[in-house]
C-alpha cells in the first residue's frame, strides 16, 4: 500500500481545496484565527495546559497540519507547559510541496512549519514524529480502521496495538459532514469516546444535527456555541 496525495485546487492563491471532497482545508476568512476560535477556545486551551505534566490532543483530519502548529504556538505561551502528544488521522497526506504552499499563508508559523515539513515522510499506518519537543502520531489510512489499533495506557492489548495516553481534547476537523460522512460515523465517534479521558472535551466547527446526535450516543454531552466568522454555530462537548 502506498500513500495518495490529495488532488488540490488553490483558491485565492493559498487556500487549498480538496477536489475529491469539494471543501477547503481551512476558512478563507482566516485559517489561523479559525483554529484558535474553534479548536483552542472550544477546548479551553491553552488554559487547560497549566498545571499538567502531560496533555493529549487527537483530531480527525491532519490536513495541512495547521491545527497542530497552532497548538504548538499556544503551548509556547505557557510557562509550565505539559509534554504534548498530538494524535491525528489522515487518508490523503499532503506532499512536502503542498504543505509548504498551504502553510506559507501563515508567516508566524514559518519556523514550526519548516520543522514539520523536514520530519514529514508519511507512510501507511502509524508515523511517529517529534516537532518542537511534541510527539506527533499520525495514522495514514482510514480512521475507522486505524482507531481500532489504539489502546489507552493501562488497557490490555496485542503486540500490534498502539498505546496512547487518554485523550484530553478532540479536534473534530474532517471535511464537511455532507461531503465526508465517514469521519462523522457513529461507530468512529464511539471509538473516540472510548479513548477519551474522564474530563475530556471536544470541539468542532459543524453543528449538523445528525453529528450532534452521534456524539451524544457516543457518550458526549454537547452544546452549540458561536461559530467562526460568518458561521452562526459550532459545537463543543464533554465526556459524560
Amino acid at each position: 500500500m502506498t500513500t495518495k496525495a490529495p488532488d488540490l485546487e488553490w483558491l485565492e492563491g493559498d487556500v487549498p481545496r480538496a477536489q475529491g471532497f469539494d471543501d477547503t482545508y481551512f476558512s478563507r476568512a482566516g485559517g489561523l484565527e479559525e483554529t484558535r476560535h474553534v479548536f483552542l477556545k472550544g477546548n479551553d486551551l491553552p488554559e487547560r495546559f497549566h498545571g499538567r505534566k502531560f496533555f493529549t490532543i487527537a483530531e480527525f483530519g491532519f490536513g495541512t497540519g495547521l491545527n497542530f502548529l497552532t497548538t504548538l504556538t499556544a503551548l509556547r505561551t505557557v510557562s509550565d507547559a505539559p509534554a504534548l502528544t498530538f494524535l491525528s488521522f489522515e487518508l490523503y497526506p499532503m506532499t512536502d510541496d503542498q504543505l509548504r504552499r498551504a502553510l506559507g499563508a501563515f508567516p508566524e508559523l514559518t519556523g514550526l512549519a519548516q520543522d514539520l515539513i523536514a520530519a514529514w515522510k508519511p507512510e501507511p499506518g502509524w508515523n511517529r514524529l517529534s516537532v518542537d519537543g511534541a510527539q506527533l502520531l499520525v495514522g495514514i489510512g482510514d480512521a475507522r480502521t486505524l482507531i481500532g489499533e489504539l489502546r489507552t495506557q493501562g488497557e490490555q492489548g496485542g503486540q500490534e496495538d498502539i498505546f496512547i495516553p487518554p485523550v484530553d481534547a478532540w479536534f473534530l476537523d474532517g471535511f464537511s459532514p455532507a461531503k465526508n460522512p465517514d469521519l462523522w460515523d457513529a461507530d468512529l465517534l464511539k471509538a473516540a469516546a472510548s479513548l477519551t479521558a474522564g474530563d475530556g472535551t471536544l470541539a468542532t466547527y459543524t453543528a449538523a444535527g445528525w453529528v450532534r446526535r452521534n456524539l451524544q450516543t457516543a457518550g458526549f454531552a454537547v452544546e452549540k456555541t458561536s461559530g467562526f466568522a460568518g458561521k452562526r454555530e459550532m459545537v463543543i462537548g464533554r465526556k459524560v
